[in-house]
């Protein structure tokens, strides 16, 4: 039987509720790994943007970051090397965000966004594969840069 790709989530308490939602909804199709929040108490989220990066470099696969706005876990999990965290809101920005620059990392603001656009927006992006080619050197010329 062929073993599910692990897809990594985290949250801050105002992206929990999200989190939990989209955890439910790809979990017959992956293997689910959640780096926290796990409840509403008011929280840092550098600190679970941190843990999903780490975890998406370690596993090689695709990490979700959910906060109020998803500008919070975009500039937090951009600081890390080989992490290239994508903000988006709609289902355009997801698809050319894995096409042209081989996002590994959705950020989504729950306060911004509906469940089904959500849910809509992250399938897009874990089913839309690296068109490579002339965008590889790009992400080549990111790396070095940084």
């Amino acid at each position: 039987m062929e073993e599910k790709k692990a897809l990594i989530f985290g949250s801050d308490h105002a992206g929990i509720n999200l989190k939990r939602i989209l955890m439910d909804f790809f979990h017959p199709q992956f293997e689910i790994i959640d780096v926290g929040t796990r409840d509403t108490n008011s929280c840092d989220y550098p600190l679970y943007a941190r843990n999903l990066c780490v975890k998406v470099l370690e596993l090689k696969t695709l990490g979700i970051l959910i906060c109020g706005t998803g500008i919070g876990m975009s500039i937090t999990a951009n600081r890390f090397k080989g992490i290239r965290a994508a903000l988006c809101t709609n289902e355009y920005m997801a698809r050319m965000s894995r096409e042209h620059n081989d996002a590994n990392v959705l950020c989504l603001g729950e306060r911004v966004i509906g469940v089904d656009l959500a849910k809509s927006i992250a399938s897009t992006f874990v089913n839309t594969s690296f068109a490579g080619e002339r965008h590889l050197k790009r992400i080549e010329l990111i790396e070095k840069l940084v």
